[in-house]
């Protein structure tokens, strides 16, 4: 199910932040409308990435930074000999069940980031030269980056797509809209 991005209500900073993360969620989503496993599965440009794979490595991202911030493991550990799995599907795997995991796991997200005391709550990060020096970030810094790292994947999503049969952003809104009111 793909949610629209509404006015939030006056001071639901929390809320604003999850519908702008579920925004950026439904591009990529879209990006798959109407589309085979097959052609989800094709890399029609010159980026090794395809539909599914963006799809599989959002999801996947999504659940590995909220069980950093929830301080647990993540659910799939991915090391520099398979890192590249998380970018294509693999035996077993379909664009419908890895839609179905993204979808458990934005809820997952939602449901965590409604229940933190307060978005100025931080969390330990790895010890990575790519993360800020005292390696704390707040919960609603963790908002921002699922938005930033959605909406980077969106648009490879609409490249990716585009690539594919000519379909752009805009037509695939109208055809969500469309099969939305069943017209």
């Amino acid at each position: 199910m793909v949610k629209h991005v509404g006015p939030e209500a006056p001071g639901d900073e929390r809320g604003a932040l999850l519908s702008f993360i579920a925004e950026q969620r439904g591009g990529i989503r879209r990006a798959l409308l109407g589309l085979t496993e097959e052609q989800a599965s094709s890399r029609p440009s010159a980026s090794e990435l395809s539909l599914a794979g963006l799809v599989k490595h959002v999801a996947e991202v999504e659940q590995m930074w909220v069980s950093m911030a929830k301080g647990e493991p993540p659910a799939v550990v991915r090391d520099q000999s398979n890192w590249h799995e998380c970018f294509r599907l693999v035996e077993g795997e379909t664009v419908a069940s890895q839609l179905a995991y993204w979808e458990k796991v934005a809820a997952e997200t939602e449901a965590f980031i409604r229940s933190v005391p307060s978005l100025d709550d931080t969390f330990a990060l790895p010890d990575q030269p790519w993360f800020p020096p005292d390696g704390r970030v707040s919960m609603r810094w963790l908002c921002l980056h699922l938005i930033r790292e959605t909406a980077r994947h969106a648009g490879h999503a609409d490249i990716v797509r585009e690539s594919l049969d000519g379909a752009t952003a805009f037509a695939l809104v109208a055809a969500e809209q469309q099969a939305e009111s069943g017209s």
